[in-house]
């Protein structure tokens, strides 16, 4: 059980895990099809066609969502979303919670929803991640612009993208120093209103060393 209080206006650090460590992106399909679920469902609005739209991820603009559901997304969201990185098997978020039990609510949804996507895919059954999600509190300023650059530096891991990570496609650090893709679907003023520019952020992250706040360190084990 979670021991901590999830409160509206509070930031947090959101993460999980596949079972017993286990790879949980296998192909593109499966990494755009858990990107789209971050992105479009910080609100109760439901998609249809959620097969054919994951599956044009790459660039956003061939989604043709209208803008008006976009609107509707942020207008109604449960939380706002700051930034993320996707690995292989596990994944990270820095999430603010706007209404009162909007990330339970959202990371049910992305939770539940991915794990039916893939055990039908894979014709697998049972649970896919490694039990409930972990929540970090994220207690200030200082922590904030931690967590985003520990985010952000997590491709590292992977030898091919080593001091590459700011054009990781399955992460927001590109989002973060070039162009935004996601538009209102990301906040990310939060973090880069306090660089003087993009370049500045970079920098900040490239220098910020790997090293985890204790709490942050706990929550992985």
């Amino acid at each position: 059980m979670r021991n901590i209080k999830i409160a509206p206006g509070e930031y947090y650090h959101v993460l999980n895990r596949g079972t017993r460590k286990q790879v949980i992106f296998h192909d593109t399909n499966d990494w755009f099809r858990f990107l789209f679920i971050i992105l479009y469902f910080q609100s109760p609005v439901t998609f249809p066609n959620i097969n054919r739209l994951s599956k044009g991820l790459v660039q956003p603009s061939v989604l043709n969502i209208d803008k008006e559901i976009i609107n509707k997304i942020v207008k109604d969201c449960y939380v706002e979303l700051v930034s993320f990185c996707l690995m292989q098997n596990h994944f990270h978020l820095i999430l603010k919670e706007e209404k009162e039990g909007g990330i339970a609510q959202y990371m049910q949804r992305i939770l539940n929803g991915y794990t039916k996507y893939y055990n039908t895919k894979y014709q697998k059954s049972g649970h896919l991640f490694q039990g409930p999600y972990k929540a970090v509190h994220i207690k200030d300023n200082t922590q904030l612009l931690h967590v985003s650059a520990y985010i952000h530096r997590n491709p590292r891991e992977i030898a091919v993208w080593a001091n590459k990570e700011n054009k990781y496609t399955y992460s927001s650090y590109q989002d973060f120093v070039n162009e935004n893709r996601w538009g209102k679907l990301l906040a990310l003023d939060i973090v880069l209103e306090q660089f003087k520019d993009k370049n500045e952020y970079h920098d900040f992250v490239k220098s910020s060393g790997s090293k985890m706040l204790k709490e942050e360190k706990e929550e992985l084990e």
